[in-house]
């Protein structure tokens, strides 16, 4: 993508940002609309799984976010793989056992969970559009 026009790289950057945003804005609506169809509100639930999701990655990783791609001896990068492990397990847990538990529908259990898997979606696209970035935009 190096030998590409400076106006060209930044076209396709603003689309990768745009299809970031789509997809984000389509997991948002898919939560509500998980809520708002059912006139059942207990599965916003999961939304303090996604707020809690990221929250060990900025406390405990740091700027370094390689070493959560590969084996470390580090105990806070350990524990920053435990903790955003357990809440995204805990992101899909909550609508299967409100499910279980008879609080929610078939029908909101699949929005929720397909919420949750354009979310992870989104951030995929996001991890990979800053390991293509050349030209210094790797962070928000």
């Amino acid at each position: 993508m190096a030998d590409l026009p400076g106006y060209l790289r930044t076209c396709l950057h603003t689309g990768k940002l745009a299809l970031l945003a789509i997809l984000v804005s389509g997991g948002v609506v898919l939560q509500i609309l998980a809520c708002a169809l059912y006139d059942n509100w207990w599965p916003m639930l999961t939304v303090i799984m996604y707020v809690l999701l990221p929250m060990p990655l900025l406390f405990f990783a740091g700027s370094n976010g390689s070493s959560l791609f590969s084996e470390s001896d580090n105990s806070w990068v350990n524990a920053t793989k435990f903790l955003t492990g357990a809440s995204a397990i805990g992101s899909i847990a909550i609508p299967a056992i409100l499910k279980h538990a008879g609080v929610i529908g078939w029908g909101a259990l699949a929005m929720e969970l397909s919420s949750y898997f354009i979310f992870v979606l989104a951030i995929m696209c996001y991890i990979r559009m800053n390991d293509d970035d050349d030209n210094g935009y790797n962070s928000l």
